[in-house]
């Protein structure tokens, strides 16, 4: 035999191009929800009506403030017969007011939620003042100041 290492070939595998790194290409987005085949239009009047009753009460809402600022002053809601907003505010109306502990068990709330209700509902949204007070035994009194 003969010396294999004098008989090495010097060919060299078929390798491809390396193309260049693109990102595939996107299929176009839809922009809004298509019309059902067959569903009439709504005229332009209809559109404008609709615009204008949302816009009504706004304009009610700025000439009944005469001279205040209408996105500051809010109409306080009345509460539903049972609900537990309108539980709260009787029991805060009583001369003597209401503890966490009675709020809680009537409300079935935990003390963050009750806390929570008076500072953002009461006082914020309703313009409601409520005193809070310890009593001698360390609990937290709330009531409604008159």
């Amino acid at each position: 035999m003969k010396n294999a290492e004098a008989t090495t070939t010097t060919e060299s595998a078929a390798v491809a191009e390396q193309g260049a790194h693109v990102a595939p290409e996107k299929a176009a987005s839809k922009k809004a929800a298509s019309q059902k085949k067959g569903a009439p239009k709504a005229s332009k009047d209809a559109k404008k009506a609709a615009k204008q009753a949302k816009a009504a009460p706004k304009k009610q809402a700025k000439e009944k403030v005469a001279g205040k600022s209408a996105a500051k002053v809010k109409e306080a809601k009345v509460p539903r017969e049972f609900s537990k907003k309108n539980i709260v505010l009787d029991l805060l109306r009583r001369p003597k007011g209401a503890t966490m502990a009675e709020i809680a068990k009537a409300t079935d709330w935990q003390n963050h939620s009750i806390r929570g209700f008076i500072s953002g509902n009461l006082t914020k949204k309703m313009g409601l003042t409520v005193e809070s007070n310890k009593n001698d035994a360390g609990e937290r009194t709330y009531k409604i100041a008159k």
